[in-house]
């Protein structure tokens, strides 16, 4: 099964720092295996704040390793779907959130994440969480 990667792991893999993430890892394993899947609004969470050109370049061309999966209307109205029944939950979120639960459930992936958020969406929604009781 692909994995769709939220912005929390791939910012955990992308410091700079030498300390080690279990995240890391299990990300590095996903992309050897093919699995790694990526959205725009992760892709633009990414690149956006990088000030230095080069390293907002540099960052770019890596991540063109991943081409996004094409993101339809029916994703987006489900996404607003999700947002509502979790918020009618009292469990609040981003739309961007809700727009990767959408597209997870659609796509049929797991997302990988380490925003404990996610955990309480999946008490509501149907969609799966690679190692959630990890988080």
């Amino acid at each position: 099964m692909s994995i769709l990667v939220d912005t929390s792991v791939w910012s955990l893999a992308l410091r700079k720092k030498s300390r080690s993430f279990p995240e890391k890892d299990i990300l590095k394993q996903l992309i050897i295996e093919g699995l790694v899947r990526i959205i725009g609004p992760i892709r633009q969470e990414l690149l956006s704040g990088i000030v230095e050109k080069k390293q907002f370049d540099k960052l770019k061309t890596n991540l063109s390793y991943f081409p996004d999966l094409i993101l339809k209307t029916s994703d987006f109205e489900r996404g607003a779907d999700f947002f509502n029944l979790c918020r009618k939950r009292g469990i609040q979120g981003s739309h961007t959130d809700f727009l990767i639960c959408a597209v997870a459930y659609s796509h049929d992936l797991q997302i990988f994440t380490t925003d404990k958020d996610f955990v309480q969406f999946n008490k509501v929604l149907p969609i799966k969480l690679l190692g959630a009781n990890r988080l």
